[in-house]
């Protein structure tokens, strides 16, 4: 069996960066002061599978799963991750982590320089850059106003006090950048070839990626700037770029379930090496797959007995200490013990941007008549959700009759029950994806979630953002506190970030 590449790669801090590419003074210094083993450049294909496989990752396992899993109701949490219950904690590590791969994306950047027009560089910076966009996106939906215009580029001119810019100039110029990166992409340039753990390397596959990431930030602006909204809709509709058009166009990473847990798909992860206590889905999203007779919950959900019955059961979120003293955790669903928690079905893949999304997005423009007709987002609405089903671990090649039939028809519905079928599926679909299906339940409203009975410290509301780094709040102080003063609720879990209009 080949060893899988990421096993082996080599991740340098730009800390480390910054040292290996300072200039000396003398020739002579520089000579005598780099020993023979030192490594002076690094390879950017390196950095490029390590920052898609971390970016990827990070979305899901133990901790994202039991934060904003919870706060949508996917997971149910409990007392081991205080913010699931709605009290108010700094995301420090998924900050930094953010950082870091910006970071490492820079490096890329640095390693590649004078290569912008040269087939050896120009698309693989344009593809470093397209995912740059990605971290951007999900950096910001998460926290509003981050550091971005003056983040720092090279080793040479570090910035440790960037401004926070406002999401509302971040999101145009996210579009901005994407359209020049996409320019950029050149069928038959070198490319990442292996270490590209998307798509192999494939240039044409990083334009569909492009132009569907643009698709979503298009839709993502929809409540808060319609015109730019539809007009960033329809330039990505219209594309010659394309969209996702399969599963085989997906963003994803391969997982091995017999290699370091640090490759095995992060919710197998989760149950290899977290905590028992956190391995339990919330009654929500099981009551709600249950009441559909959704094909996908005896492959999604554990099944328990009660009573000597069989049945799904999944646990109350942001629950009471009362209550989560009473709980009989033998009577509750984990994920499934076959599929997701298994180290003998076969790996699951950890996605990063799918058919189904686009579908979803594709079906939701319609309804607004950008790009398609109201008539075709029925179609386009069931086309992501057979691609969901079909999708490891459910591996669903057909929709049955009366789920088709019955509960996806959009039959004498208005289109904001329309909107509400679409996104619920999506909120089913994105399980796992916890930061997205944070995000997208924010943005639509769908499905409409009940917060838990603990107060937490948002008397009861289910958050919306995270709270910014503490380390970030005490070295950046004056930009954090100018961005903190443009909040309506300040650095709390209650201030919405600009797009959330619902």
């Amino acid at each position: 069996m080949k060893t899988p590449i990421f096993k082996h790669i080599l991740f340098l801090s730009m800390g480390t960066a910054a040292m290996l590419m300072n200039s000396s003074c003398t020739k002579d210094f520089e000579r005598i002061n780099t020993p023979p083993t030192s490594v002076t450049t690094v390879d950017p294909a390196l950095l490029l599978s390590r920052i898609l496989r971390d970016g990827t990752f990070q979305e899901s396992g133990e901790l994202p799963n039991n934060k904003f899993g919870s706060w949508v109701q996917h997971w149910a949490g409990g007392p081991v991750v205080p913010v699931s219950r709605y009290f108010e904690g700094p995301e420090n590590l998924i900050w930094g982590q953010h950082f870091q791969l910006l970071r490492n994306i820079s490096q890329i950047k640095q390693e590649l320089k004078g290569l912008e027009n040269d087939p050896a560089g120009r698309s693989k910076l344009a593809i470093a850059e397209i995912y740059e966009v990605f971290l951007y996106q999900r950096l910001t939906d998460l926290f509003g106003d981050v550091p971005f215009s003056e983040v720092t580029q090279n080793s040479g001119a570090i910035n440790r006090t960037p401004k926070f810019d406002k999401q509302e100039d971040i999101y145009p110029a996210l579009v901005q950048r994407l359209d020049q990166s996409l320019a950029k992409l050149t069928t038959g340039d070198a490319s990442y070839g292996t270490a590209d753990f998307f798509y192999g390397g494939n240039i044409d596959k990083w334009k569909k990626f492009g132009n569907s990431l643009k698709l979503r930030i298009g839709m993502r602006m929809r409540y808060a700037n319609s015109s730019l909204a539809q007009q960033t809709v329809t330039s990505a509709l219209s594309s010659n770029y394309g969209l996702l058009a399969s599963n085989a166009d997906n963003a994803a990473v391969a997982t091995f379930n017999n290699a370091q847990a640090e490759n095995q798909n992060p919710i197998l992860r989760q149950f290899t090496t977290g905590s028992a206590d956190l391995r339990y889905l919330a009654n929500t999203l099981v009551d709600k797959l249950k009441a559909d007779d959704d094909p996908r919950l005896p492959i999604l959900a554990h099944p328990v007995t009660i009573g000597g019955t069989t049945t799904y059961q999944g646990i109350g979120v942001s629950l009471t200490d009362n209550q989560l003293s009473q709980l009989i955790r033998a009577n509750y669903s984990t994920a499934n013990r076959n599929t997701w928690f298994s180290l003998t079905f076969a790996p699951i893949p950890s996605y990063a941007l799918t058919y189904s999304d686009v579908c979803f997005y594709k079906a939701e423009a319609a309804l607004l008549g950008w790009g398609s007709t109201n008539s075709q987002a029925h179609g386009l609405f069931v086309d992501g959700v057979k691609a969901a089903f079909a999708l490891p671990p459910y591996n669903l090649s057909t929709l049955p009759t009366s789920y088709e039939q019955g509960i996806l028809s959009f039959n004498n519905l208005s289109d904001s029950e329309k909107m509400e079928k679409i996104g619920t599926q999506k909120w089913i679909h994105l399980f796992g994806r916890n930061m997205e299906a944070f995000a997208e339940w924010r943005r639509t409203g769908y499905p409409q979630l009940t917060p838990g009975p603990n107060p937490g410290s948002t008397n009861g509301q289910i958050p919306r953002r995270g709270i910014y780094s503490s380390e970030e709040a005490e070295l950046n102080q004056t930009n954090y506190k100018e961005a903190v003063n443009r909040m309506s609720n300040g650095d709390s879990f209650l201030s919405k970030v600009w797009w959330d209009k619902r």
